[in-house]
């Protein structure tokens, strides 16, 4: 075991055995949160969350759309209790379908964004592991998530869970609505419940490349998380467990918009670059050019992938992650060498996860910036 083993590597060598446990939980609640009707009744599907909640819903996006055919969209807690056309809510009887995911249940934003929803004729599915809590009271549905407890660290597990959740969800959907066979929909579970085992396999070597990655970045002031489509959630929630753990500044971006923004940052050697790239992403010419500039400008880089060197032709740290029978499943694990990177990062400067409440941010303690927040429905 290595001598900067953390609560953050410990939480992800946790996820093979997480992923065969929720998927027995999940898969038969996701089959019945919804009635036929009410899956049949959905012209339009509004994902929202905050923080990691926010990631994992963009995270499913896509695949909703094409599981479904339902026009989905992610839109933040924010967004939707303030700003948000309310002509497009309540537009048809328990349309939109809105999905709010968040497993405390009492982040204040999310609990205004549903129940403004709801106040204007929005359907409202709760996705969290608090039934007490006020988005489970300010939603028509609740699917409930039991996560076991576990040892406290920036949300790995509970991630996982609420991209498992999402993902089934979308399944059941669209098995429901007869975009595909039952066969077909258990085929998708099956890739879902598969990653276990093969998440198992890679991480002693995944492991092994992410600590000696951290102890050449330890000290770097800046890190780029680089991704597309089904790739782009994995690279947000990199950057965001890099600001939770290390207090280091980190961005999240698309591979195309890197081009015409991050590409032209000073100090590029200076700057950890973590790109998201998986063979099967239709962005996936666009991100071999990516690998192939960012390299050229000497920039420290790790490519997380489910292919190799022979792929993108770039002598640099390839990261494998799980290749997956479908690409849409891809999510739920792809993330996992993110969360090593910053547990071990934190462990090596030894900077206390979210600053440990203390000093200057002791006002923040038990989430009370999140959750004390007034709420406000016109």
């Amino acid at each position: 075991m290595s001598k900067f083993d953390n609560a953050m590597r410990r939480q992800v060598f946790s996820l093979p055995e997480l992923i065969k446990q929720q998927y027995e939980d999940l898969e038969p609640k996701t089959r019945k949160v919804l009635t036929t009707p009410e899956i049949f009744s959905a012209q339009r599907i509004v994902l929202v969350g905050c923080g990691d909640s926010y990631a994992a819903a963009m995270a499913a996006k896509n695949i909703f759309e094409l599981l479904t055919g339902i026009p989905t969209e992610v839109v933040t807690a924010l967004e939707l209790s303030r700003y948000y056309d309310r002509k497009q809510l309540g537009f048809s009887p328990l349309n939109p379908l809105v999905i709010a995911v968040s497993n405390s249940g009492g982040v204040a934003r999310v609990a205004e964004a549903v129940q403004r929803a709801k106040k204007y004729g929005a359907f409202v599915l709760g996705v969290t592991g608090n039934v007490e809590s006020l988005l489970a009271k300010s939603s028509d549905r609740i699917l409930k998530l039991d996560i076991p407890s576990f040892e406290s660290a920036p949300g790995i597990r509970s991630y996982m869970v609420s991209v498992m959740s999402l993902l089934l969800l979308a399944i059941r959907i669209g098995e429901v609505r007869g975009r595909y066979t039952m066969d077909q929909a258990m085929d998708y579970r099956y890739d879902i419940a598969s990653q276990a085992d093969e998440l198992g396999k890679l991480l002693p070597e995944m492991d092994e490349k992410m600590e000696v990655v951290s102890k050449q970045w330890k000290d770097f002031p800046a890190f780029d998380f680089v991704g597309a489509g089904f790739d782009y959630a994995a690279a947000w929630f990199g950057q965001a467990k890099i600001l939770e753990a290390t207090g280091k500044f980190a961005m999240h971006i698309n591979s195309e918009e890197w081009f015409h923004l991050n590409f032209f940052a000073r100090k590029a050697k200076e700057i950890g670059t973590v790109i998201v790239a998986n063979t099967t992403n239709p962005a996936d010419s666009r991100n071999k050019e990516l690998v192939y500039y960012a390299n050229k400008l000497g920039r420290p880089m790790i490519v997380i992938t489910d292919g190799g060197k022979e792929d993108f032709e770039v002598d640099t740290t390839y990261i494998k992650v799980p290749k997956t029978k479908y690409q849409i499943t891809m999510p739920l694990t792809q993330y996992a060498p993110t969360c090593l990177l910053a547990g071990y990062i934190s462990e090596m400067t030894g900077e206390e996860y979210g600053r440990g409440c203390k000093d200057e941010w002791s006002f923040a303690e038990g989430g009370a910036c999140v959750q004390n927040s007034k709420i406000i429905v016109e």
